[in-house]
């Protein structure tokens, strides 16, 4: 009986919960992204307008 129980707990999964080695980075180019392609439509109306046979 007592080897079985033993045998059971060897078989247990453990879980362990560490500190990651370096740092963590975030990667914030999301608003420039949204500013360059705000600027870029923005000159494509320009264009468009001011060149309606363009397209």
């Amino acid at each position: 009986m007592t080897a079985v129980t033993l045998g059971l707990q060897a078989c247990a999964p453990t879980v362990k919960v560490e500190a990651p080695q370096e740092p963590i980075t975030i990667n914030l180019n999301i608003k420039l992204d949204a500013e360059v392609r705000v600027r870029l439509e923005d000159q494509a109306k320009d264009d468009i307008n001011n060149n309606p046979t363009l397209f």
